[in-house]
């Protein structure tokens, strides 16, 4: 049918014309937690004053804090990994090109053990 499936499954969605949700890191995240603490913050607010209009301020506010704190915290914990995966690649890069030479650490241990014993 013309109607289903139209849609690319490749396809990514934009938010507000410029977010790319799902390419960009920690996007999809930061809008889900952004609207969870919305609704509590603005849900709360009304709650406890009754004020309708000032609720819905608190709402956004809390949408907006929410997303770029979690942004942040998510971005920041995102470049640590990738920090520890470039070591991690550059160690095992040292061990291929040094293993077996007079340069590797092992070969250095096992010599002494060796004379050790």
């Amino acid at each position: 049918m013309a109607g289903e499936g139209d849609s690319e499954p490749g396809k990514s969605f934009k938010l507000l014309g410029f977010l790319d949700v799902k390419n960009v890191p920690c996007a999809r995240e930061s809008v889900l937690y952004g609207s969870l603490g919305s609704l509590v913050m603005g849900l709360g607010h009304f709650l406890a004053t009754s004020r309708v209009r000032r609720s819905c301020d608190v709402a956004v506010g809390g949408f907006i804090c929410t997303m770029l704190g979690y942004w942040s915290y998510c971005r920041y914990n995102l470049a640590q990994q990738r920090i520890r995966q470039r070591m991690l690649k550059e160690g095992m890069r040292n061990r291929i090109l040094f293993e077996g030479s007079y340069l590797d650490p092992e070969k250095e241990q096992t010599g002494s053990e060796r004379s050790d014993s």
